[in-house]
């Protein structure tokens, strides 16, 4: 994903966030919040997942496909940083 799309991703998050369509994204935030990551983290976590979605649907000319946006989210967390931080100094 380019990340000079980050903006505009985390604004289409900032607005699913208060959408009545779309509870499932503030589910996700609120459940990675409670798991102790920050709430930017979290919200650019989903906005990662939004963005992979949309590549998606620009590789492949299908439409967008909620249920897997929904599946990606219930995912979440990523690995931690620091964990991929270990593996990395492992390498070298």
């Amino acid at each position: 994903m380019n990340n000079d799309l980050l903006p505009d991703l985390l604004i289409a998050v900032e607005q699913q966030l208060v959408s009545p369509q779309t509870p499932y994204v503030r589910k996700a935030l609120d459940r990675l919040v409670k798991l102790e990551i920050g709430e930017a983290d979290a919200k650019t976590q989903i906005a990662i997942c939004l963005g992979e979605q949309m590549d998606e649907v620009m590789r492949t000319k299908k439409p967008f496909d909620e249920k897997a946006y929904r599946a990606a989210l219930e995912e979440l967390p990523f690995a931690d940083e620091e964990e991929d931080d270990e593996e990395e100094g492992e390498e070298e």
